[in-house]
């Protein structure tokens, strides 16, 4: 059975790929191009965020009974890199190579370190306290691609 981590994961690492995707596009100064990479990317985050918060945090919080933690935590990060995209499409409309490549390194490591916590310890406490849920929550992440 596909955990939770398993997926998550690999969603965290087709993000990673568009974000290099639109990062290279900027470098090269492809604006067309580099507009279409970004906003891919920031779609594709905004997506995973989407099924975070609406799904798994919810149910998470649910079967443990606790409304802070690290899903608030990892919430108040979704919202830091949400700032961040603005900003980068700011500089991307602007074609501010340099500001946006700034960003996006700022970006790269608020990602990694999201990311590894993610990996590290809430994905895998998510796959114990949600066994019997993880196939709905799978399949609804499966059913938004």
């Amino acid at each position: 059975m596909t955990t939770i981590t398993q997926t998550f994961s690999r969603d965290h690492a087709r993000c990673d790929q568009l974000f290099a995707q639109a990062e290279e596009s900027v470098a090269k100064s492809q604006w067309e191009r580099a507009t279409t990479d970004v906003n891919t990317f920031i779609t594709g985050m905004e997506r995973h965020f989407s099924i975070e918060e609406d799904i798994l945090f919810p149910a998470f919080r649910k079967r443990t009974g606790h409304n802070g933690g690290p899903t608030r935590m990892m919430q108040m990060e979704h919202q830091q890199m949400r700032q961040v995209f603005a900003e980068m499409q700011e500089y991307l409309t602007q074609q501010d190579r340099e500001q946006y490549l700034g960003l996006s390194e700022t970006l790269l490591m608020l990602m990694r370190q999201h990311n590894a916590k993610e990996e590290q310890m809430l994905y895998p406490m998510t796959d114990k306290m949600l066994q019997e849920d993880t196939a709905p929550i799978i399949e609804k992440m499966a059913g938004d691609q």
